[in-house]
């Protein structure tokens, strides 16, 4: 019988556990974060997986045609976004990660692990 408490405790573990990832993947989910370039002639809102969700651009980046510089300040501006983003994430599922976690070094993506969980 002791066993199967064991077994039963060590189950409700799992179980406990896969329910936290679970919150901490919703909670990354709704992460969105806006980011404007320096000009303001940018803007960009990323998600918590660093995915673009939105993007604008003021109308007065045609009176200077320079697709060049364009695509150099919206890739620039999506960046920091997306670094926005991985800070966001990286505090939000702290208690998951190595206490040196970074953002270039942490591995938010949690399905593998809940698929494992879920098996047990």
């Amino acid at each position: 019988m002791d066993e199967t408490l064991r077994e039963l405790g060590i189950i409700s573990d799992y179980e406990q556990l896969a329910e936290d990832v679970r919150v901490v993947r919703q909670r990354l989910a709704e992460v969105r974060v806006t980011v404007e370039s320096p000009d303001g002639m940018v803007g960009v809102t990323v998600g918590g997986a660093g995915e673009l969700v939105d993007l604008w651009l003021d109308p007065r980046i045609y009176r200077r045609p320079d697709s060049d510089a364009l695509a150099r300040t919206i890739t620039e501006t999506v960046r920091r976004a997306v670094r926005g983003a991985q800070e966001r994430g990286v505090a939000i599922a702290a208690a998951f990660l190595p206490a040196d976690a970074t953002p270039e070094s942490a591995d938010l993506r949690f399905d593998p692990f809940l698929r494992e969980l879920d098996r047990r």
